[in-house]
């Protein structure tokens, strides 16, 4: 019996991907057919067509299915050509051989396929690992960001290398053309008349891209290059309101991009979206922020001034016009206490409104110190000195370490800072709480001034504040203190422009303590005889 295989065979259009593939498996058939005929003439093996499984696997783990069929079926006639009677026939005399000959062709287009299959499953896997490793750098890079704008160009380099895009671009809308966030290209962004936009509907419907003229940026296109390849957008948007676009050139011909691709770009948007969404949020929330803060600096200030700066403007008017009334007799003691009366009244306006103009010096960045080394003791005495009449019967002790370092500072400032915190006692404690003044060495370069008094003292609950601007702190029992409470503010302020730090705590003497911790004096360098 002779069967005729037919001789014409589907040959699949070869492309020069493919030219690879088609010359692994000739040499894959090349070498089996060498093994076949060493195994039947040589050992005598009768049929030893199994062998060419082992090429139809090997192709077709690199080449796919089609590569895979396309061996197999190679094989066989190669099998047929060479090894059956009659021999350089396709002709098969032996039914029993034409039997096997099918059955290995079977089996091996069988394995082929699977080989190809999983073949194609690890390059699925490769691909959603690729996919989710791009998804998480993205994703990543946003959310650690404190602004969406200043890692957008990391975004777009990484958008660009996982898309395999020739250009990324981040656009928002502003004006009559969008504003380009972050580009990895360089120029004006092109634009094309045909746009091809990834349009995405709720619900499980997957996204799709659509072709369309381009209705971004119209009226800018004359000064905008027009691509050579295929200009791709998605839109940046969330929770309706839409932030921009992001965009990309891909090489012309190439068609729409790839699932894989199509999901990072699609989520990319997104996570730029929220990203926008946080920024614009935060900037929001912020003025509100200022804008309360405003208004409740204004009405503390307005609060100071209505009731600091009024009582004495109206103590100095009555004065003054009683001094005047022709009516009332005055004698010469009597004009020296009302003389007294409004001095004391216009020193106390002189230290509300030197109290505001430093407040205003400091937080403009106005300071300027003008450092020197000076010795602790000699500051802290003139001070003493020069508050003695607001400290009136007040005792005053000063402690200083003997091994106490040179202090480095602004003279005029720490004078400033020290009036401050006895101006402060003076305000606020009896006419017989004793007043403490200490330094000592601190850490490394570092001194420690502390003022403290035995006055009532400031509550567990105001002592965090103590420093911030007009805070004016209760007592126990009683209500808040009177003045401005700018003066611990305008400490805290002078000693950071000294370089260092005001601390407040509760006193040993029972009332309020002071610590200032400001830099000492460097060390000169050795003299030459002294080496």
């Amino acid at each position: 019996m002779q069967l005729r295989i037919p001789t014409t065979i589907p040959v699949p259009r070869m492309t020069r991907a493919s030219l690879p593939i088609a010359a692994l498996a000739v040499a894959m058939i090349a070498l089996g057919t060498l093994v076949i005929a060493l195994l039947e003439y040589v050992t005598e093996i009768p049929d030893a067509s199994a062998v060419y499984l082992v090429a139809v696997v090997i192709v077709g783990s690199v080449g796919g299915t089609g590569a895979a069929v396309g061996t197999a079926i190679v094989a066989f006639l190669v099998y047929d050509l060479l090894f059956t009677e009659p021999r350089f026939s396709l002709v098969v005399a032996d039914s029993v051989e034409l039997l096997n000959l099918v059955l290995v062709l079977i089996v091996a287009i069988a394995i082929g396929r699977l080989a190809a299959l999983g073949r194609e499953r690890a390059a699925e896997a490769d691909r959603r690992a690729a996919e989710a490793t791009g998804l998480f750098a993205v994703s990543r890079i946003l959310a650690t960001a404190e602004e969406t704008e200043a890692v957008a160009g990391a975004v777009v380099e990484r958008l660009a290398r996982d898309t395999v895009l020739d250009r990324v671009w981040i656009g928002l809308e502003g004006g009559a053309r969008e504003r380009v966030l972050a580009d990895t290209g360089t120029g004006p962004a092109p634009t094309a008349s045909i746009v091809t936009t990834l349009v995405r509907t709720p619900g499980d419907e997957p996204a799709r891209w659509i072709r369309a003229h381009d209705t971004v940026g119209r009226g800018a296109n004359a000064v905008r290059p027009m691509s050579d390849g295929e200009v791709i957008r998605v839109r940046i948007e969330t929770g309706g309101t839409v932030f921009g676009s992001l965009w990309g050139v891909k090489a012309a011909g190439t068609g729409v991009p790839g699932q894989e691709a199509t999901r990072l770009l699609s989520l990319a948007a997104d996570q730029i979206a929220l990203g926008l969404r946080r920024d614009r949020l935060r900037q929001e929330a912020t003025a509100a922020e200022v804008a309360r803060r405003s208004d409740a600096l204004k009405s503390a200030l307005l609060d100071s001034v209505s009731h600091d700066l009024r009582t004495p403007l109206a103590s100095i008017r009555a004065t003054a016009g009683n001094l005047a009334d022709p009516a009332v007799t005055w004698s010469t003691d009597d004009v020296r206490r009302a003389a007294a009366t409004i001095d004391d009244e216009a020193l106390r306006l002189d230290r509300f409104v030197r109290s505001v103009l430093d407040l205003s010096r400091i937080e403009s960045g106005a300071l300027q110190p003008d450092f020197e080394a000076y010795g602790p003791a000699e500051l802290i005495e003139r001070a003493v000195a020069r508050l003695g009449p607001a400290l009136a019967t007040r005792p005053v002790t000063i402690g200083l370490a003997d091994d106490l370092p040179l202090l480095w500072v602004d003279a005029v400032l720490f004078d400033a800072i020290l009036s401050n915190v006895l101006d402060n006692i003076a305000d606020h404690t009896p006419a017989d709480a004793p007043v403490a003044i200490a330094a000592r060495a601190g850490d490394v370069g570092r001194v420690i001034v502390t003022v403290e008094d035995g006055g009532p003292g400031v509550s567990p609950a105001d002592l965090p504040s103590i420093f911030d601007k007009f805070q004016r702190t209760r007592r126990p029992g009683i209500g808040a203190r009177r003045g401005m409470g700018v003066g611990l503010s305008i400490v805290r302020g002078m000693a950071e422009a000294l370089g260092g730090t005001a601390t407040a705590r509760r006193s040993d003497l029972g009332g309020l303590a002071i610590d200032l911790d400001l830099p000492a004096a460097p060390e000169p360098p050795p003299d030459e005889t002294d080496r």
